[in-house]
């Protein structure tokens, strides 16, 4: 099965001679948009396929001792934590090239489509690379006291949630600005492609930022018993699902309007790029 996979992902990742003889043994996959990594982490041994220039081509890099493998859109990160060490190719603007960062003390490392940040929660550090203006350079950002950092595809969100606090990087229109949001009693963030929702749940509020009409506006929604808060690319749906309600927010034409919509008796929600369903 894991063979016919790889085959299915290979034509997948443009390649019509496909590697999955080289990569049958492989204990872990992971793909970006447009290439895939197998990796067997007892040996280090690794195959890559698809566009060679967005990660598609690993060969004669060393993989050994790799303990994560992260990927933006067009780039991978191999992250070796016990040594200190990482390992990155792929578009070399949007994250491919880390030849300047500093791996020791990394404990996490996130994405989004164009850059990676690698947080050193014990050091209140991070490093970040890829391209600067979608969040590859947060050289004025305070990561002392981070909890947890999220991303949409143009920024990111670090946030400090035993102080109520949180700061912002990356595309200013898409996420990337957050100075006038208060973070205070913030249990947790969702994010779609264009904007962030922080929700306070305790509170029943919630607050948005981003692109004003696919999800950054949400000033008239009410938040209270929400619990659960779903996205698609262009919107945004928060459930009420003891009370079989919900309100929905973002591009009315991507899933953004669900006034018409029974939600008694649903208990998740699904999505893909431009609509949601409800299941009951």
């Amino acid at each position: 099965m894991l063979v016919q996979a790889l085959r299915r992902g290979c034509i997948g990742g443009l390649l019509l001679a496909c590697c999955a003889s080289s990569a049958s043994d492989a204990r872990e996959i992971s793909s970006n948009g447009h290439a895939f990594v197998a990796l067997r982490r007892d040996s280090g041994q690794a195959a890559c396929w698809g566009y060679s220039s967005q990660g598609g081509s690993c060969s004669g890099m060393d993989l050994s001792s790799v303990t994560d493998i992260y990927s933006s859109a067009y780039a991978f990160v191999a992250l070796k934590k016990d040594l200190g060490q990482a390992v990155c190719w792929g578009y070399l603007p949007d994250g491919g090239d880390c030849s300047g960062v500093n791996f020791n003390g990394v404990t996490e490392i996130y994405s989004n489509n164009y850059a990676f940040v690698a947080l050193k929660k014990d050091l209140g550090q991070a490093a970040c690379w890829g391209d600067a203006s979608h969040g590859g350079d947060c050289s004025g950002v305070d990561f002392s006291s981070v909890t947890e950092i999220y991303s949409n595809d143009w920024a990111f969100v670090a946030l400090k949630e035993g102080l109520g606090l949180a700061a912002c990087w990356g595309d200013s229109s898409n996420g990337g600005d957050c100075s006038g949001v208060d973070f205070s009693a913030v249990s947790e963030i969702h994010s779609n492609t264009y904007a962030f929702v922080a929700l306070k749940k305790d509170l029943g509020q919630g607050v948005c930022w981003g692109y004003s009409s696919h999800g950054g506006d949400c000033s008239g929604v009410d938040f209270s018993s929400v619990t659960e808060i779903y996205s698609n690319d262009w919107a945004f749906v928060a459930l009420k699902e003891g009370l079989g309600l919900a309100a929905c927010w973002g591009d009315s034409s991507n899933g953004g309007d669900c006034s018409g919509v029974d939600f008694s008796a649903v208990s998740e929600i699904h999505s893909n790029t431009y609509a949601f369903v409800a299941l009951k």
